[in-house]
């Protein structure tokens, strides 16, 4: 038997309120281009320590032993993490929408109003707001494409150089993912075409020693997870090839001996061709293998589905114009020419699976999926001098990295808390109890962003135009978008809608139930 300890009412909400404020006060520190960073002491990172200024990293690393209060900060990580499984970005706004709208619901909802119409209430007005945030938004240029990467990296210019440069090469369908860099130097790789991260079965295959790579032009793709475990498995498409001169890839599990067999004819007899085993495990392999065969047009033979290796033919090779393979990676650069039906369907299905999946790890994967099959691929990867020097700036490359897609995505609004407080101000007259609990919610981001720069919000009228409001970091009042201050509209609109979710839950508690500690 597990006893439980009880709470009710103003006793329980009191200690929800304790816990929401412990850990707005730790991650809202760090809003907005003047904001903190934080001095963690974890077991999970770097030498037991890390500095950052990613909210989300920041709200992971807080437990605290009231039970109740931490029942409070769990549901406040919620909506952080769900801000940035969606967005890559506005987690801190996430929280500090949260702790805002909770404080002034527990002070409004009093015992003669009608808590759940007024919870009700403050859902539909969020769907209002989140409609006029739309309306209001503007697609992203290649300028305010670089705005945007230098706000969401905290204003540092080189990076959001590097970033938008990177956005530029690869394109709205193109990803782009950050790695850890082996030197202190931040720099950035982009390729053309499907990166597979496999190289080469044996060094044999290297026709260019001077970068250790097998390089091959005009070349014929055979994909299959069926293991090639006798070279007569293959002969008819090996007869043709070896015949005309052709040159010939091999993505597939080969037994030793195939490998060994083929990488001696390379050596002795000049045949022009190279194996490299298949990409991931399990139903990722699976997954990866088909998107493959669909870009350069080859028929997947593959076990999961019954097919018979041995019955190849040469026409169910794909072609590729030049393929690429290194000791850990191959590049298959594909044709140039119209994109073929089955590879635009293939992208349709699968930016229909990115919208429809929650896990953060399973949407990179959809996204890497998408570039590969459009041809876009971009890597940025991150150095510093020391282990938290890399592992703060890898943070906020990540972040900016996520915010940009998102602007591509769904478009930009004035930053600094511009667009919410444009929209708290419409609510300015009206005295419903949602209406000042959604208002009192709406100005928190942008009062918080002038407090952690020091200054006195209160001095600027921010009403007209729209997009007019305050650059915190030059103390200059004008136009947003022109002082390069903007926020992608998914970013904003996500970190809005995950606070109204958990806050809601929040506000309609009465009764907490936890788990009984023996006091020490």
């Amino acid at each position: 038997m597990n006893p439980k300890e009880l709470k009710f009412g103003d006793e329980g909400r009191s200690k929800l309120i304790s816990g929401i404020e412990k850990i707005s006060n730790a991650v809202k520190s760090t809003l907005g281009p003047m904001g903190n960073t934080v001095l963690i002491e974890s077991p999970s990172h770097t030498h037991g320590i890390t500095v950052t200024k990613d909210g989300v990293t920041v709200a992971k690393s807080v437990d605290l032993i009231d039970p109740i209060e931490d029942l409070a900060v769990r549901m406040m990580k919620q909506a952080a993490e769900r801000t940035a499984s969606s967005a890559g970005d506005g987690t801190t706004t996430s929280i500090v929408l949260t702790e805002a709208l909770v404080k002034a619901g527990f002070e409004h909802i009093t015992d003669g109003v009608n808590r759940t119409e007024v919870l009700r209430e403050i859902v539909d007005k969020t769907g209002d707001v989140v409609s006029s945030l739309k309306k209001a938004s503007k697609k992203v240029t290649k300028s305010r494409l670089r705005d945007v990467a230098n706000i969401s990296a905290n204003n540092d210019k080189n990076i959001g150089d590097i970033i938008a440069n990177v956005y530029n090469e690869v394109g709205k369908d193109g990803v782009v993912t950050v790695e850890k860099s082996q030197t202190s130097q931040t720099y950035y790789e982009t390729t053309y075409g499907i990166k597979v991260d496999r190289g080469y079965s044996s060094p044999l295959f290297i026709n260019d020693q001077k970068k250790d790579e097998c390089v091959l032009e005009d070349v014929y793709v055979l994909v299959s997870d069926a293991e090639i475990s006798n070279v007569l498995q293959v002969e008819n498409i090996l007869a043709p090839i070896i015949q005309d001169g052709k040159r010939l890839l091999i993505i597939a599990p080969c037994s030793t001996n195939v490998t060994n067999t083929l990488a001696a004819n390379v050596i002795k007899r000049g045949i022009k061709v190279c194996v490299i085993p298949p990409p991931s495990f399990g139903y990722k392999q699976h997954e990866l293998m088909h998107d493959i065969a669909i870009s350069v047009g080859a028929n997947y033979f593959s076990e999961k589905t019954g097919d018979d290796l041995s019955l190849i033919t040469f026409d169910d090779l794909g072609h590729a114009e030049r393929v690429i393979v290194g000791r850990d990676s191959t590049i298959v650069i594909k044709d140039e020419g119209e994109q073929r039906g089955e590879v635009t369907e293939r992208i349709a299905q699968l930016s229909a699976a990115y919208e429809n999946e929650t896990k953060q790890v399973e949407r990179e994967f959809i996204l890497s999926r998408i570039a590969s099959l459009t041809g876009g691929i971009g890597v940025i990867y991150v150095g510093g001098n020391t282990d938290l020097e890399q592992k703060e700036l890898y943070d906020r490359v990540d972040d900016a990295v996520c915010a940009v897609r998102s602007a591509l995505e769904e478009g930009i609004l004035p930053g600094g808390g511009v667009a919410l407080h444009n929209e708290a101000m419409k609510l300015l007259r009206s005295d419903s109890v949602a209406d000042k609990i959604l208002r009192h919610a709406l100005f928190a981001p942008s009062n918080q962003i002038c407090a952690n720069a020091g200054i006195d919000k209160q001095r600027y009228e921010w009403q007209k135009p729209y997009q007019y409001g305050l650059n915190v970091k030059t103390g200059e009042y004008g136009d947003m978008y022109k002082m390069g201050v903007i926020d992608p509209l998914k970013v904003t609109r996500s970190a809005l809608q995950n606070a109204v979710s958990v806050a809601v839950t929040i506000l309609s508690t009465n009764a907490i139930i936890t788990i009984a500690r023996a006091d020490n």
